[in-house]
């Protein structure tokens, strides 16, 4: 890992999103050793309907993110958990649960909690083994040359088609589905989005799709997680279909994505660890519940989220006031020095205390998919140790542009 000088790091350019990874986890690990609450402007996007923002406290430490999360009455997200300004509006049109915070972020999450209690997740249980068989089924059957894009093919397939059935999306709309959620989480990828019409228009066109659901499945309840959220109630209070629009969003989104690319990297890493691939593929139950959270800290999937102070305090000893904005970039807290035992090194049977922060540090914004996430990767390392113990990732993947998600686009792949 490079040692970069603190005068050649601006975490708010895009160049610095398309350095090499190593550089960036250098120029991260100048931040925690010299100045873990360093403060950077916003970037001036040309043409963009969005202002530029007063700026930003950069935090890198892992303890930092950790007490931030934690204290949601001193660090807010209902004014955003991205770093742009976005109105009260988008931001909950986006970001549903996300953006907001108590009481509406309770009663919300109280509600849709439901979809995740025990008897849901163990019919979903049952969607994941089934549907990882038939994606590996998949790969076997339509490739016999045994080459293909991993993350076409397994890593993306996989998520959102376990999503969707438990949703009670059909089949045909799966493609389409995809198509919205790569485009609102490709933002600054022009591969994937070419302007905000772009992004408005899918989160448009998704949150219509939503509401529709929503709206059937009020009057014909099936047995499908849908209808569960719509006919739960708290405290005589039902999701109204314009909160469950949005809660789609995040939920098919997050849900995707985020899986998506913890496999897509976690193949890479056990091609590139192949000592690692092998201490858990020869023991595979014992190191499961290990490898996943190393996976996930070392890659990262969401690489930051931001907060708003609501009062003058600090953060650990450092004085921030009401209104100052802090970034908590989770790509740095997962390989801090102070609480990782050489972080740069990737290691199946690496300890899970301390916990890594992929899915947030604790508190009311911990990620309510995190043990369904945990599961399916779960599941399809399961699934390709067994019957495909020979895949390889065979050539370097074609990364997202992108501060946000650390995504992999497309990734060739070798059934050897």
């Amino acid at each position: 890992m490079p040692k970069v000088p603190i005068s050649d790091i601006n975490l708010s350019n895009p160049e610095f999103w398309l350095q090499d990874r190593a550089w960036r986890h250098g120029a991260f690990k100048t931040l925690r050793d010299e100045s873990p609450y360093h403060f950077f402007e916003e970037w001036e996007f040309e043409n963009s309907p969005i202002p530029r923002g007063p700026g930003y406290f950069a935090l890198t430490r892992h303890d930092d993110i950790w007490h931030v999360s934690r204290h949601p009455e001193l660090f807010c997200s209902g004014k955003g958990s991205n770093i742009g300004d976005l109105t009260v509006e988008l931001n909950e049109f986006f970001g549903s649960m996300i953006n907001m915070d108590d009481p509406k972020h309770f009663r919300l999450r109280s509600i849709v909690s439901r979809g995740f209690a025990p008897r849901e997740i163990k019919r979903v249980e049952e969607y994941v083994v089934a549907k990882a068989k038939e994606v590996v089924d998949n790969v076997i059957e339509r490739f016999p040359s045994g080459e293909f894009d991993f993350v076409e093919e397994i890593a993306s397939r996989f998520p959102l088609e376990v999503i969707c059935e438990m949703m009670g999306i059909p089949k045909e709309d799966y493609k389409q589905i995809l198509t919205w959620t790569n485009t609102i989480l490709g933002v600054g990828d022009p591969e994937l989005v070419t302007g905000l019409d772009d992004l408005l228009n899918a989160g448009l066109s998704m949150f219509n799709y939503a509401q529709a659901l929503g709206e059937d499945r009020i009057k014909n309840p099936i047995d499908d997680i849908t209808s569960v959220m719509m006919q739960a109630e708290v405290d005589g209070e039902r999701l109204t279909s314009q909160e469950f629009g949005s809660f789609f969003i995040l939920l098919v989104v997050a849900g995707n994505e985020t899986t998506r690319n913890a496999i897509s990297h976690g193949m890479k890493l056990l091609t590139d660890h192949r000592d690692q691939r092998k201490v858990w593929f020869d023991n595979f139950e014992s190191h499961t519940k290990s490898a996943i959270e190393e996976i996930v800290r070392y890659a990262t999937p969401v690489i930051h989220f931001r907060r708003t102070v609501t009062q003058d305090t600090d953060i650990n000893g450092f004085p921030v006031k009401a209104g100052h904005k802090v970034v908590m970039w989770y790509a740095s807290g997962n390989r801090d020095e102070r609480v990782y035992a050489n972080p740069e090194s990737f290691d199946v049977r690496r300890d899970i205390q301390p916990p890594q922060v992929g899915f947030g540090a604790g508190g009311p914004h911990f990620c309510l998919g995190a043990n369904l996430a945990r599961r399916e990767i779960a599941v399809m390392f399961d699934e390709i140790h067994r019957r495909l113990p020979n895949l390889e990732i065979t050539g370097e993947p074609a990364f997202l542009q992108s501060n946000f998600i650390n995504g992999i686009k497309r990734v060739p792949c070798a059934i050897k």
